[in-house]
């Protein structure tokens, strides 16, 4: 297919040079800030372009990587580009990345649209591959649909088609299982790092970890103090966060929550 991404930022720099390695053509790279749409479109063969109106038509879809506020004002900009152009709207369909966002942002701007969503994180500097990485697709109509789930098994082996509502759902979970954990791996670098111990022994703990519920349910994995509710641990430990408040807070109500699961765990067995 031959596209234009709408965005240079962390997950087009990893979608876009999938999808040309799969052997599509992408044209244009658009972004504000002319370095970045330099250095992606430099790496996928495709021109570089930081005003809306020098978007082309010509191109089967236009994927919109780029942030949830600054959707729809760039949703706009590019359909009245494509206007003027004369470009026929039946023509090209207009797909987003975004995990929380509605598909019918693109009601007014085109007349197929959807979405094309890769659940992953992405990292600047750090080259993600695609194929176990799963999509979540949607589309206005049969065509959008058929165009989102060919675009994402060229790179993914997992695609999945999800309404905009289960979507939402979908990423508070992921905000939960990734960012959320990521902030506890920040904080416990903190505390290493007043006593200058190295973060990098958590590492081999973190990657059990994960690596456990890939086989066992996460309610199952689970391990520590909040799980048995060892009173003395607990309270010990909140001492050593006496001098944050915040923190302490946090420390207890994640040991409540653990318990709280587990203990539900044991009432339904």
């Amino acid at each position: 297919m031959r596209i234009v991404f709408i965005g240079a930022g962390r997950l087009a720099s990893n979608v876009a040079p999938s999808l040309k390695q799969a052997g599509h053509h992408i044209l244009q790279v658009y972004s504000r800030t002319l370095t970045s749409a330099e250095n992606l479109a430099a790496e996928v063969g495709a021109e570089a372009i930081t005003d809306l109106s020098d978007v082309k038509g010509g191109a089967d879809v236009y994927i919109f990587a780029v942030t949830d506020s600054s959707l729809p004002a760039l949703a706009e900009g590019v359909g009245a580009s494509l206007r003027r152009q004369n470009v026929a709207a039946d023509s090209y369909a207009f797909l987003h990345t975004a995990g929380s966002v509605s598909m019918s942002v693109f009601t007014d701007c085109a007349a197929h649209y959807g979405v094309f969503y890769p659940m992953q994180t992405f990292s600047k500097g750090r080259r993600v591959s695609l194929s176990e990485v799963p999509f979540f697709i949607e589309g206005n109509d049969d065509h959008t649909m058929q165009m989102a789930q060919s675009l994402a098994q060229t790179v993914s082996s997992k695609v999945y088609a999800l309404s905009s509502e289960g979507r939402k759902h979908l990423h508070l979970a992921a905000v939960f299982a990734c960012n959320f954990a990521n902030h506890c791996y920040q904080l416990s670098a903190e505390l290493l790092e007043k006593h200058h111990i190295p973060f990098e022994v958590m590492l081999p703990l973190i990657d059990e970890t994960a690596a456990k519920v890939h086989s066992l349910p996460p309610v199952e994995a689970q391990t520590g103090p909040a799980v048995r509710f060892d009173r003395g641990v607990m309270q010990a430990q909140l001492q050593l966060l006496a001098d944050s408040d915040f923190h302490a807070r946090i420390y207890d109500l994640m040991s409540q929550s653990i318990h709280h699961s587990y203990q539900e765990t044991l009432q339904h067995d």
